[in-house]
């Protein structure tokens, strides 16, 4: 079968194994569903970072079936592409097939308005849909139990996989069961519980080749004006408390949820500003690492090890990253890196 076309632009680093073997035996079953050397730091929030060997586009129940089996003759590992806002993609690029199910799983579901406040109205969400515009979307019909999730830039499948927080809530919270397709069976789907999950503080037991197509959600029937003014009031204090720019929101996992937390931890070692090449600490934040525009991935993974080393040294708390490593040589899981 014929490969499309490559999908790098001026800048983009190509992918270094582009004549493996094993890049090319997963191109030639995906044929025109692949790009090649997709360059993943614009779909990142940190911006920075390489490509793709290979890129897909899940439009169909049945790429998922090619991408199974791309995967299956190739032994390449997958990585599903969400809003990018976990991910560190090394500048060396990423050794594998890459995809995007936005435009796959992309709906939102709001069930019948309830009868009275309190009930239970069940919401149904594609993997694809971002965490911000399902919040609000559930604000508006005046439902409760999302608004948390109006301040983090995710999916709906990485906020499962991850099990997002933030402002006392969580996934685990409002989760009935998540619909898969898992990756080693043939792309063969299947609905899982949120008992199966094995959510917990920032993590689940969720596969990276089980890749979340739709959620189920469990919300309270409201008031639409409280629902709106809490979202109202999550933005206004991210933006006062929350540096933007090139980041991936906050690095490391609180070691003691709700006693100890990771950024004071950073901040009393006056880590604020530390600096790496074309990344720091950020002044606004001490749980912040911000990449510069035309930055390296090498530098920001460099801040994260050497904060991270600097607090267990003063500390003993060695702090988990919530950071994903893509593509490193060491993925970093050893060290407490892109652990979940």
């Amino acid at each position: 079968m014929k490969v499309a076309p490559t999908a790098a632009s001026a800048g983009a680093t190509p992918a270094v194994a582009e004549r493996d073997e094993r890049v090319e035996a997963a191109a030639g079953i995906l044929g025109e569903l692949a790009l090649r050397d997709m360059p993943l730091a614009p779909l990142t929030t940190y911006r920075v970072g390489g490509g793709a060997a290979l890129f897909v586009h899940v439009r169909r129940r049945d790429d998922l079936a090619a991408v199974a089996a791309a995967r299956h003759a190739s032994g390449l590992p997958v990585l599903v592409v969400g809003r990018g806002s976990n991910l560190l993609v090394a500048d060396a690029g990423f050794v594998g097939i890459a995809l995007s199910v936005a435009d796959l799983a992309g709906a939102i579901g709001v069930g019948d308005a309830a009868v009275a406040s309190g009930d239970e109205v069940v919401v149904g969400a594609g993997g694809g849909v971002a965490l911000p515009v399902l919040a609000r979307r559930t604000a508006a019909a005046a439902l409760h139990g999302f608004e948390w999730a109006v301040g983090v830039p995710g999916s709906v499948g990485g906020a499962v996989k991850m099990n997002a927080g933030g402002h006392g809530s969580d996934m685990a919270a409002c989760t009935l069961d998540v619909e898969v397709a898992d990756l080693a069976a043939d792309g063969m789907e299947r609905v899982r519980p949120v008992d199966e999950l094995g959510l917990r503080f920032r993590g689940s037991d969720l596969r990276d080749d089980e890749v979340v197509l739709a959620v189920r959600l469990s919300l309270r029937s409201g008031d639409q004006v409280a629902a709106e003014a809490e979202i109202s009031e999550i933005v206004r204090w991210r933006r006062a408390n929350q540096p933007g720019g090139q980041n991936a929101g906050s690095v490391f996992v609180n070691p003691v949820p709700g006693e100890v937390s990771a950024g004071s931890l950073v901040d009393a070692l006056g880590l604020r500003g530390f600096r790496v090449g074309s990344a720091c600490v950020s002044d606004k934040h001490a749980n912040f690492v911000q990449a510069s525009e035309g930055g390296t991935a090498a530098d920001v993974r460099a801040v994260i090890k050497e904060v991270r080393r600097r607090v267990a040294e003063a500390t003993g708390f060695h702090l988990r990253s919530e950071v994903r490593l893509v593509g490193f040589a060491d993925d970093g899981a050893s060290h407490g890196e892109g652990a979940t």
